[in-house]
């Protein structure tokens, strides 16, 4: 069964930075396209950024040049790298695996940015 962890949200400040982490337990990681979501409340989920198996990424417009994703073939790892965060990126965040038809999410981790 897969599960994916994630782990790194917090309270954190206007201007601030914060580093997600998502551990996946999944066979031939490598194998898997990779992303980070968030909901925050009222809205939908919506892309944060994704990186495909070969490493190409995708970043959604409102945080491009403020967060960057990356992920770590050997230790089965995404990260999600947020810099310059803003109020508006307050979000329950959420780490997703997909392969073909398969399509797994963590239970997600809280950021809060607020002064």
């Amino acid at each position: 069964q897969v599960r994916l962890v994630e782990s790194g949200g917090g309270l954190v400040q206007p201007g601030g930075s914060l580093r997600l982490s998502c551990s996946a337990s999944v066979i031939f990681f490598n194998l898997y396209g990779v992303g980070w979501y968030r909901q925050a409340p009222g809205n939908e989920r919506e892309l944060v950024a994704q990186i495909t198996n070969s490493g190409s990424t995708n970043v959604a417009d409102s945080v491009k040049g403020r967060f960057t994703i990356s992920r770590d073939n050997a230790k089965n790892t995404i990260y999600l790298q947020m810099n310059s965060l803003k109020p508006e990126d307050t979000a329950l965040y959420y780490c997703n695996v997909h392969f073909g038809s398969t399509d797994h999410w963590g239970q997600g981790t809280q950021v809060t940015v607020a002064s």
